[in-house]
């Protein structure tokens, strides 16, 4: 399937992309707002820079960057854009007015080149494998220069991008360098056919994660004001749908053990957050919701965040975690997070979008990977039992960050020589 192909059947489709805004948006409210940004027809001003991060973790990874440039380039317009309403909050909690923001459009060929002509980027950054082929072919048009930033590319998402190679891989080839996140990375990239001089292994942005002491101190404040200094905690962090029921009968199994154990249950999807509270209840636990400041009392057993942006706030207030999307096929979300905090983190089988960073905090003895509820609960009760144990994962996975710093730098260094111009050079 070539690319005239591809926007074809985009057409054809496309009344059931206003079906899935409204599915949605009757889900979750954010995705009945900014249509007109969907379709790539919100009026926009020139930019220099376009970049685009994708949902929350894409954008927390990209800050520092994007902060970065800022700093180095000053008189650099940027236009930000994200797919989701998380990630979108974090634009703008991070940058206000100092940069435009808006969703990136669907991939229909008319929406993304009135977005293309509209904002006329002289560049553009593409954060991880949010490749989008009449996005490539129109930037690409307009004469943009193109990075792929913290490129990450798991086994099975390149065996996809092989099937349908006639559409990717002129996209692949179009794209002027490649920061791959690990050397497996690049490998895939250069298999499918991107040529080696385009891809450089700067390691990934996700190793940068800088935890403010701001937020060490609100974890602090929020563990004590739930009485919980004494309590075992575990988080089960962006849980979906399918995993709810295995994060219950995990708490239950380590409540036999630790009767004051507190969960904190963190649905990875807004539209989840009232399932997830009557998951709980059916299961006849003491619940509390974080979003209303519900009290966590002595009988309080379960915590559920309902709360965006909070996750590693939460991460940081608990002993251990689990990171979620890896019992069921879903490829799993990033298990740094917990590990920066010093927390000894589990993970289910299907991890294969972190598949190379879950190997590494593995083999240090910082994460364990388990594939049912009880092999959880096991790993879960072992660490609380085993001080030793829990002391020595928890010291792993803050070396691993330590040891791996330096993502931002190389990364930084390819934004640099994509513009042409040393910082110090820039007026």
């Amino acid at each position: 399937m070539n690319r005239s192909l591809y926007s074809a059947l985009l057409y054809l489709i496309s009344p059931l992309l206003m079906v899935y805004l409204f599915v949605r948006g009757f889900k979750s409210p954010d995705y009945r707002l900014r249509w007109n940004e969907r379709f790539g027809i919100k009026r926009l001003e020139q930019t220099d820079l376009l970049l685009h991060c994708v949902s929350m973790g894409e954008t927390l990874a990209a800050i520092p960057l994007i902060k970065k440039i800022q700093a180095a380039y000053p008189d650099l317009s940027i236009t930000v854009t994200t797919t989701s309403p998380t990630g979108s909050r974090e634009v703008v909690r991070a940058f206000s007015e100092q940069v435009q923001h808006c969703y990136l459009p669907f991939d229909l060929a008319w929406c993304s080149k009135h977005f293309i002509n509209q904002v006329a980027p002289k560049y553009c950054i593409i954060m991880e494998t949010e490749l989008w082929p009449n996005l490539i072919h129109y930037l690409k048009h307009s004469g943009a220069k193109v990075l792929l930033a913290n490129a990450r590319l798991s086994q099975k998402s390149a065996d996809g991008y092989q099937k349908r190679l006639d559409l990717n891989l002129p996209m692949l080839q179009s794209l002027d360098a490649i920061a791959a996140q690990s050397k497996q990375a690049a490998a895939r990239f250069i298999d499918l056919g991107v040529a080696t001089d385009n891809i450089t292994v700067c390691g990934s942005l996700k190793f940068d994660l800088n935890i403010e002491q701001t937020r060490i101190d609100a974890a602090q404040m929020m563990r004590e004001s739930w009485n919980a200094l004494q309590r075992p905690i575990w988080v089960a962090g962006s849980v979906h749908p399918g995993e709810f029921d295995s994060m219950i009968l995990a708490h239950q199994r380590v409540l036999q053990q630790y009767p004051t154990a507190l969960m904190v249950l963190v649905p990875r999807h807004p539209e989840q957050f009232d399932a997830a509270v009557a998951v709980v209840k059916a299961a006849g636990m003491q619940v509390a919701r974080r979003s209303i400041n519900d009290e966590v009392t002595a009988q309080t057993q379960v915590v559920v965040g309902d709360t965006m942006g909070e996750l590693l706030t939460l991460y940081a207030a608990a002993d251990q975690a689990f990171v979620g999307g890896t019992l069921i096929e879903n490829g799993g979300h990033n298990p740094l997070e917990p590990a920066a905090v010093g927390l000894p983190v589990s993970v289910g089988p299907h991890h294969w979008d972190f598949n190379e960073i879950t190997e590494l905090l593995q083999r240090e003895g910082a994460l364990q990977v388990v594939d049912s509820s009880d092999a959880l609960a096991q790993v879960l009760i072992s660490m609380f039992n085993d001080k030793h144990a829990y002391q020595a994962a928890s010291e792993a996975g803050k070396q691993v960050m330590l040891q791996n710093r330096g993502a931002l730098d190389k990364q930084f260094a390819l934004v640099s020589s994509m513009l042409k111009v040393k910082p110090s050079e820039k007026s």
